[in-house]
């Protein structure tokens, strides 16, 4: 089943719990702009695109991911639901996503800058502050931004930093931005924990990615008195049901080593992983790791989504069943578009911002998005788990948006 075909069964169940016609669900699944390009690099072609969802409420805005599984099925679902993540935090942006499809563990530097470049060459026509707004995504950074908002400013011939964002220090990044992804999914899951589990002290929590997002998490979990007793790389995972030494684990990552090296644990699959006893399993990989086939074996109390679209159409029902509590992507990884948000803003305005209030914005806005979510899924009573509330809640802002604009 293809990524975006789980999107237009949720759209469905939508449709049914909240009455919508034919033709807004019509213009709820079509991409405003779908802009492909071949980037020529060194002789070598390498496949790339850059859609834009939706625009009714503000610029696109969504990240660019260089990997080599890149597809148009896979970056117009990212594009979607990039557009109900920003609606649900109240953004002012629509929804838009990236990708180059290569495989940038095997790459050099020269190549990464020059494909980054390329990407801007192609793309930057339908780019800029106030068109469509870029950032960081899987295997992308600091510097590849850096790259792309040089090659963007010789194309338009002026300085627009607002033009990007998860930008190096320097160039007007915000310093909130590293490690912004995992401190709004680790503010969700303190008070989902709270709301759902009674307790924020002593759970068990299992981690599937541990990439930039699930290390941070990781850190900041077991700094507050959850157990780490899983975690897992692209090559493997590690578990220890007394708890894994996290500050050991983030050593062997950060010299670039693989959590399997981690000699006091036990080695397990990815897939292993999933199915472990656990309070609470954070995603922070990639899409579609609890599928139909799997999902009955999971037996996590609460699932968060800290990657985009880690759980397919036909397995939320199943965990539905099971009572499996899903804080799904949307809610769960949205800290790093708010504060992309906060970055944009003082490019735009020039303004420099303290950032102990841009800290506690962060918070007011992860708890804030959480607590409605949790009204609205208790308000449904049944009818819709925290994923489809959280949808309820965006796409009927931009629904309302596009009344407004008389497009609807």
């Amino acid at each position: 089943m293809a990524t975006f075909d789980n999107i237009i069964s949720r759209l469905a169940d939508i449709k049914a719990i909240e009455n919508l016609s034919d033709k807004e669900i019509a213009l709820l699944s079509a991409p405003k702009r779908v802009k492909y390009a071949e980037l020529d690099v060194d002789g070598k072609k390498y496949p790339a695109w850059r859609i834009l969802f939706n625009d009714a409420l503000g610029a696109g805005k969504g990240g660019i991911r260089f990997h080599p599984d890149v597809c148009e099925d896979e970056v117009k679902s990212l594009s979607f639901w990039m557009a109900v993540k920003n609606s649900l935090a109240g953004l002012p942006y629509g929804g838009a996503k990236g990708g180059v499809k290569f495989d940038p563990k095997t790459t050099d530097k020269a190549t990464m800058e020059k494909i980054s470049r390329a990407y801007i060459d192609e793309f930057y026509t339908v780019l800029g502050q106030d068109v469509d707004i870029p950032a960081p995504d899987v295997y992308t950074n600091a510097q590849i931004m850096g790259w792309m908002l040089d090659e963007f400013e010789k194309k338009v011939g002026h300085h627009e930093p607002g033009m990007i964002t998860g930008k190096p220090i320097e160039l007007g990044g915000s310093i909130l931005r590293g490690d912004a992804t995992a401190r709004g999914g680790y503010m969700v899951i303190k008070e989902m924990s709270q709301t759902i589990l009674g307790t924020n002290q002593g759970l068990k929590v299992s981690i599937q990615g541990f990439g930039n997002a699930g290390l941070n998490i990781a850190a900041m979990l077991a700094a507050d008195g959850f157990k780490i007793t899983a975690v897992s790389d692209s090559k493997g995972g590690v578990y220890n049901e007394a708890g894994l030494d996290i500050a050991q684990l983030v050593a062997v990552k950060t010299r670039g080593g693989a959590v399997q090296e981690l000699e006091s644990a036990q080695k397990i699959t990815n897939e292993e992983l999933l199915e472990l006893p656990v309070d609470i399993m954070v995603l922070a990989a990639l899409e579609n790791q609890i599928t139909v086939a799997n999902a009955s074996r999971v037996q996590a109390r609460c699932i968060v989504e800290l990657a985009n679209g880690p759980i397919d159409y036909a397995a939320d029902k199943v965990l539905f069943e099971k009572k499996i509590m899903v804080v799904p992507d949307i809610l769960a990884n949205s800290g790093g578009v708010i504060v992309s948000y906060f970055e944009w803003c003082q490019n735009r305005t020039g303004n420099i911002v303290d950032n102990d209030y841009l800290s506690e914005l962060l918070v007011k806005k992860m708890k804030s998005a959480w607590q409605e979510v949790y009204n609205k899924y208790q308000e449904k009573n049944g009818q819709a788990d925290l994923r489809l509330a959280a949808y309820i809640i965006a796409l009927n802002r931009i629904l309302a948006a596009e009344k407004y604009r008389g497009q609807i």
